[in-house]
């Protein structure tokens, strides 16, 4: 009927593909101004030479350079991103995230005493210890949180992995000081960032990246029905235990081999999945992918804001994300009182 309201579903779904077009065209521009911002400012047909693979100018070479490190902030900041939508559906928990709960600090561990006590080097090597570290660390996380009365609230499982964080960061360091020949490497590792990336670099993480992808996609459903409660999801036909594992596995994969190739980053997971909520809603077969696309837009505008304030050096997207981070988390503890979701 002519003039009639717009059912609700589909203008729920209409607001979505609308926010979705948004979110792409935001993460086109500043994927250009990432190419295109620096320590030397290029114009458009050094960008499109450089887009060539033509080196021929030092302009073309800074274009050369920044590419793949564009790339490489996108894909962190979408495995990151996603992994915290993804660890706030399986714990249920407003504060998840894999800098928050000590995933990250985990990660780092592990590879900092890969490094110095067993000499490795090999970059797969480096992820697959990774992985296990920050699997390692969300278990003992979560059962630490889980002791006591009441089991693993949102403020417990905070508490518990900011202070496991704090205990690993301590940690690193001690590692750290015992191998002078290697802290240097180490130290600016942990800071978190993409600079110095190559395609080369990349090659080795894209295999779990892809696996960490595909099994976020495949729990999008079950996180839906235990987002109802663990009773309810059982009587939908759930198998909840698989369902969490699963989730949580994804998020193990993408947290730990981000962490393997671009240090340990923290807020991301925080940050994007409440943003994109306001946009989507809890539906999370919209949230998890707008919690890749926001994610890559988030950690590619923080490189390029590192780089400019800071000329003619930079701040390691790391910095930028905790001074954007911090006070959100403040506003988040202070606003929603760490209930469940």
């Amino acid at each position: 009927m002519t003039g009639a309201a717009i059912p609700l579903p589909r203008r729920i779904a209409r607001a979505r593909l609308l926010w979705l077009a948004a979110v792409l065209a935001a993460l086109a521009a500043i994927c250009a101004l990432s190419v295109a911002i620096g320590t030397r400012q290029v114009g458009l047909d050094d960008i499109l030479a450089g887009l060539r693979g033509e080196v021929g100018t030092i302009a073309q070479a800074a274009v050369s350079a920044r590419i793949p490190r564009t790339v490489l902030a996108g894909l962190a900041g979408a495995a990151l991103g996603l992994s915290g939508a993804l660890m706030q559906g399986v714990t249920r928990n407003p504060l998840a995230d894999p800098g928050i709960l000590g995933v990250n600090t985990g990660a780092a561990l592990a590879v900092v005493i890969a490094v110095a006590w067993f000499r490795i080097s090999a970059a797969h090597s480096f992820i697959w210890v990774a992985i296990l570290g920050a699997g390692a660390t969300a278990v003992f996380v979560y059962a630490v949180g889980s002791l006591g009365r009441g089991g693993a609230t949102p403020l417990k499982l905070a508490l518990a992995g900011m202070a496991t964080s704090i205990a690993f960061y301590s940690l690193v360091v001690a590692v750290m000081l015992t191998r002078g020949d290697i802290a240097g490497g180490l130290q600016a590792w942990q800071i978190g960032g993409v600079g110095g990336a190559t395609f080369a670099r990349m090659r080795h993480v894209l295999p779990f990246l892809a696996v960490g992808l595909l099994l976020a996609a495949a729990s999008a459903r079950k996180l839906n029905s235990l987002a109802l409660g663990d009773e309810i999801a059982a009587g939908l036909g759930e198998r909840v235990a698989l369902a969490r594992a699963t989730a949580a596995l994804s998020a193990i994969l993408l947290c730990g081999a981000t962490t393997a190739v671009c240090g340990p980053i923290g807020f991301v997971g925080l940050i994007v999945p409440h943003l994109c909520r306001l946009l989507v809603g809890v539906d999370h077969r919209w949230l998890l992918p707008f919690s890749a696309l926001t994610g890559a837009a988030l950690l590619i505008a923080s490189d390029v804001v590192g780089r400019v304030i800071a000329r003619p050096g930079e701040l390691d997207v790391g910095i930028v994300t905790a001074f954007i981070g911090a006070p959100f988390f403040i506003w988040i503890v202070r606003r929603q009182r760490v209930r469940e979701l």
